[in-house]
């Protein structure tokens, strides 16, 4: 076995406190415990797992694409490749490399051929506008992009201006059969301290202002980790991902993960209900991955526990579940919907739960290993009694370093050095269950009193019209503002709003009814599914 390999296994024993993560062990063992690992000399990086899926499964499936399959030594060959391509171009550790293309092997290869070489994956949208991406690309600065021939025309300008080097890709400077071409297959991943960027992920959140969130090796190696253990991930299992990859849901939780488990991707472009329901009714899929709105379509559907095959685990993600669409699904297919807590800045925080029989209905899930939570006085940043609502905040190894190039957003973005701020409103039990009531952002404050639009939300999916729903606050002469329900009706449903007032009076305080309801045919949505409420603002006010 090679040095490196020893150092690997070393390194992992240590760290982490599990030999290399594979789920072939008894899961009872691998509970980590790095409470007091913060040594600043510890060196890793994360393209090491899948070296190690490489050396002890290189041939099994790590990516299905349609009937395109690349095995676990397949991948880890051209990742080599990729990066001794790059270091050739001149690429060096601490260097930013881009990426902006749809999700396909190609991409993951690229991905773990930058980190490699200890250089920083800029992850992009492939729906970023023109102005978007220039506005990323001149905030990151990369030396290279890996993207598609179709952004040529947005990037050449670019180039022009001194803000990107090289595009590689079909047409541009360097097509990456050529770069592949260029490198050897035998590359071993430069080491990082723990605390270096392995990646950068921009997030707008729900304020509408991009962030680059650096996030660390440690901290998506930790991720990683974690994720499949809660899951219980095996080398057997096959997960669906149609989420995107520069989302942290699609990157680490999804692609992270499974590659350290040794597991198979079963890709997506994107969302797209005839093929998921293809792949699922095929047998072929263990583990699903989805956002609350495709749970909401699919329970529409005939015979779902007939339709999704094998699939033993599932998961939600990018906004919260209501109680209703869980228990139905429940019902329907004798599966329950996992959830974890986290965010770009820092995840997972929290799962509910590695024993699904101690799954507790609307909260989030205890603290996972290694992972604080305090409840903090909003103003005052002032740690709150066990059972009090207030902002949640968090530390340990999965939290970001920071926001790039601004120090600014980083620093408000912390009480202290490392206490991060969520911005989610909270509040945990005496065993430790997290219940997440809303986002700071979100709360409405009508007539001097506090609602929380999720709450709302959760009594109107109690009501057989509704499929899908949310809740915002307007501003209002009278009371500061007022409470709107905009309501999706379920196919064949017609919304009487004074029924549904009705039925919210005898579930809800008098002034979290909302005195306003606007029907919609859809939802305004992020690419990931989330709900964005600042545009249903702007129809209502339009009287849409």
């Amino acid at each position: 076995m090679k040095r490196g390999y020893h150092k690997l296994v070393l390194d992992i024993k240590y760290y982490y406190g599990l030999i290399l993560g594979h789920t072939s062990l008894d899961h009872k063992t691998c509970v980590f415990n790095v409470q007091n690992l913060h040594c600043n000399w510890i060196l890793m990086n994360l393209a090491r797992n899948l070296e190690t899926s490489a050396l002890f499964f290189p041939d099994r499936p790590a990516i299905r694409e349609g009937n395109s399959v690349t095995t676990y030594g397949q991948l880890n060959e051209r990742a080599n490749r990729i990066a001794t391509g790059l270091v050739k171009l001149g690429i060096k550790p601490g260097q930013h490399t881009a990426l902006c293309a749809p999700n396909s092997a190609e991409w993951i290869a690229f991905y773990f051929g930058v980190l490699k070489t200890g250089a920083v994956a800029v992850t992009l949208s492939t729906l970023l506008s023109r102005e978007e991406l220039a506005l990323f690309i001149e905030h990151a600065g990369p030396r290279l992009l890996f993207t598609t021939e179709a952004r040529l025309c947005d990037t050449r300008p670019l180039q022009d201006s001194g803000f990107l080097g090289q595009t590689i890709c079909p047409g541009g400077d360097l097509e990456l059969p050529q770069l592949v071409d260029m490198g050897s297959d035998r590359f071993e991943a430069i080491d990082r301290a723990r605390r270096s960027t392995a990646a950068v992920l921009y997030t707008g959140g729900t304020t509408g202002t991009p962030k680059g969130v650096m996030l660390t090796h440690e901290g998506i190696a930790f991720s990683s980790a974690m994720v499949s253990h809660f899951e219980r991930s095996a080398e057997t299992d096959v997960a669906l991902c149609f989420m995107p990859f520069n989302h942290v849901f699609g990157q680490i939780h999804i692609m992270n993960s499974t590659i350290f488990s040794a597991g198979c991707l079963e890709l997506l472009p994107s969302f797209n209900l005839e093929k998921i329901l293809e792949l699922t009714q095929s047998g072929r899929v263990t583990k699903f991955y989805s956002v609350p709105t495709t749970y909401i379509r699919l329970l529409a559907i005939g015979d779902l526990k007939r339709s999704l095959g094998k699939v033993r685990y599932c998961f939600s993600a990018a906004a919260s579940m209501a109680m209703e669409i869980a228990k139905q699904w429940k019902e329907q297919t004798g599966i329950t919907i996992s959830e974890s807590y986290g965010q770009t800045e820092a995840m997972p925080l929290t799962y509910n739960h590695y024993y699904p029989e101690r799954h507790v209905a609307g909260s989030v899930g205890q603290a996972a290993q290694g992972i604080e939570i305090q409840i903090r006085d909003t103003s005052s940043g002032k740690v709150l009694p066990q059972g009090k609502e207030g902002e949640i905040c968090v530390r340990g190894p999965v939290v970001m370093k920071g926001y790039l190039n601004n120090p600014k957003g980083t620093k408000e973005a912390f009480w202290g050095r490392d206490w991060l701020r969520t911005g989610d409103i909270g509040c945990q039990d005496k065993n430790g269950y997290l219940y997440i009531l809303d986002r700071l952002k979100e709360l409405i404050i009508t007539g001097g009193e506090n609602v929380y639009p999720r709450e709302v939300e959760e009594a109107l999916y109690a009501t057989p019209e509704v499929q899908e729903c949310a809740v915002i606050g307007l501003p209002d002469r009278e009371w500061g503002e007022r409470v709107v329900a905009c309501i999706v009706p379920k196919p064949g449903q017609h919304i009487v709003p004074g029924d549904i007032k009705h039925f919210l009076k005898n579930k809800l305080s008098p002034f979290k009814v909302p005195k306003e309801y606007m029907v919609v045919t859809d939802m305004p949505k992020s690419p990931t599914g989330k709900i964005l409420k600042r545009e249903l603002g702007k129809l209502f006010s339009r009287g849409a």
